[in-house]
């Protein structure tokens, strides 16, 4: 395989300070929907996610516990794999920057940028915000307050190394200009270019009263700064500094629209002084509730795993998909969650899979390869739902295919097929299984687990997007097996 095969994707690790809400299940998902996509397009693919376990605000939540900061964490994030496993995430790699080969990677980073005189020692004074554990200036800030979490910032000043973050403001400005797609969606590339207008100030890279941290090499009296250190996550799970990394370097990033200062301004800087390739960011917006976004520190939360049990987890994972444009902000209703499960799951997709194998088990055996009807495999647009896919329009492509499920229903409903005989009979349910084979592949990074059941009774195995052609199959031996969704 050449490099051009292989793709790494990532979500954000994670800050293991209190339970998850459904922000956390929603990123998981968008990104598990990419990384099962590329998989289909052939791609061997590196998917990362997990835990971001150091810094003030784990000390203090762990103190409130009365836990030692290492117990909690790993607690904390036993239930963020476990909501990856109650949604089919199928990453490839679960990190805790607990991990030894995490604080191998972060301490030789550091390292490397302290031998090339990107680091200095200094005084830092200024607005702190624990829970985002990011500084702000005073002008960042809203009445006195965090604008992210609109709560009371601390005032620090300590003794600090600093790296040289000001001096990258024009390769900054110059490489967003000339990569336009190296932030999406645009309008988080231009809100980047406009933040860059201000100077930039270096960046405060250690913590004195932070204990629970990794130590600097080169001033064991001092911890990373948690924003430095956790970044790094994404090099360590691909290998860095071993050369096999560079498979899977420069990776896309996955993450929310509060951090992406962070992701580019901060992490951009951090490579390009170690003379690495720039990642791609991609952010997804906020998921509300009633206006309002979804926060673990402000106490607004809905349980991704308790909707999975009460719903099913194909089905929660189709309504974020299509109910959210990828890139905005979304509201979370239950009552659209159950129209979509009734209307598209059920009615659309589950009765056609219903209707069709109905018939072909009750004229048929064994169903060989056959005439198609022309005029219904036209109607399938694979190149509109890649090039969805491509330009990050998950909705779209979904959206995209539905459509060709309502055109399958369709003709059903045109050609009654419960009315033919003989050839024409094995015309039409042969065609028809040849669109539910190839709705299992181009649903599967979506609703995974509804693929691989339509694929079971049609007695086959799941094919890649290049087995997206009609007239693949020799034969069908279809066995049906229960509904697809019940109506809620």
């Amino acid at each position: 395989m050449t490099k051009e095969n292989y793709f790494s994707i990532s979500t954000a690790i994670d800050y293991p300070s209190e339970k998850f809400h459904l922000g956390h299940g929603y990123e998981k998902i968008c990104t598990d929907v990419l990384a099962r996509w590329k998989r289909l397009q052939g791609f061997k693919v590196h998917f990362s996610t997990g835990t971001d376990c150091h810094g003030l605000k784990i000390q203090r939540a762990a103190e409130k516990n009365n836990k030692a900061p290492l117990e909690f964490v790993k607690e904390i994030s036993a239930g963020f794999k476990e909501l990856c496993k109650v949604l089919n995430i199928s990453y490839d790699d679960f990190i805790m920057t607990i991990e030894d080969r995490h604080k191998k990677v972060a301490q030789y980073i550091i390292n490397e940028l302290y031998k090339k005189g990107e680091i200095y020692k200094g005084i830092y004074k200024g607005p702190y915000c624990v829970d985002c554990e990011t500084y702000y200036t005073e002008k960042d800030l809203v009445d006195e307050n965090c604008p992210i979490h609109k709560k009371p910032v601390e005032k620090v000043k300590e003794e600090s190394y600093f790296f040289k973050l000001g001096k990258y403001q024009e390769f900054l400005i110059d490489y967003i200009i000339k990569n336009s797609d190296c932030i999406w969606p645009d309008k988080k590339r231009k809100e980047m270019l406009n933040k860059l207008k201000e100077p930039l100030r270096d960046l405060s890279i250690s913590r004195k009263e932070v204990k629970w941290g990794i130590p600097l090499p080169f001033d064991k009296n001092l911890t990373e700064f948690v924003w430095i250190e956790a970044l790094n996550n994404y090099l360590t799970t691909v290998g860095y500094p071993d050369k096999k990394y560079k498979d899977f370097w420069p990776a896309t990033h996955i993450i929310g629209t509060d951090i992406v200062f962070h992701h580019t301004i901060i992490w951009y800087s951090i490579l390009k002084a170690l003379d690495l390739e720039i990642p791609k960011v991609v952010v997804h917006g906020f998921i509300n509730l009633k206006g309002q976004k979804l926060s673990k520190a402000a106490g607004i939360r809905i349980d991704p795993v308790e909707l999975a049990k009460n719903y099913g987890t194909d089905a929660l994972r189709y309504f974020l998909i299509r109910e959210i444009p990828f890139g905005e902000d979304g509201d979370f209703s239950e009552e659209a969650l159950k129209n979509r499960i009734n209307n598209e799951l059920a009615n659309d997709l589950g009765n056609l899979v219903s209707r069709v194998l109905t018939l072909v088990e009750k004229n048929f055996k064994i169903l060989k390869k056959n005439e198609l009807d022309k005029e219904l495999t036209s109607k399938l647009d694979l190149n509109k739902i890649n090039n969805f896919m491509e330009k990050y329009e998950l909705h779209n492509a979904l959206s995209e295919i539905w459509k060709f499920i309502n055109e399958v229903n369709k003709h059903i409903n045109q050609e009654k097929p419960w009315e033919l005989k003989g050839k024409e009979l094995e015309k039409h349910l042969y065609t028809l299984l040849e669109s539910l084979r190839i709705i299992s592949i181009l649903i599967y990074a979506f609703i995974p687990e509804t693929s691989e059941k339509i694929n079971k009774q049609l007695g086959i195995k799941l094919g890649l997007l290049k087995d997206c052609k009609f007239g693949l199959i020799k034969e069908y031996k279809v066995k049906k097996e229960g509904v697809l969704f019940k109506k809620v």
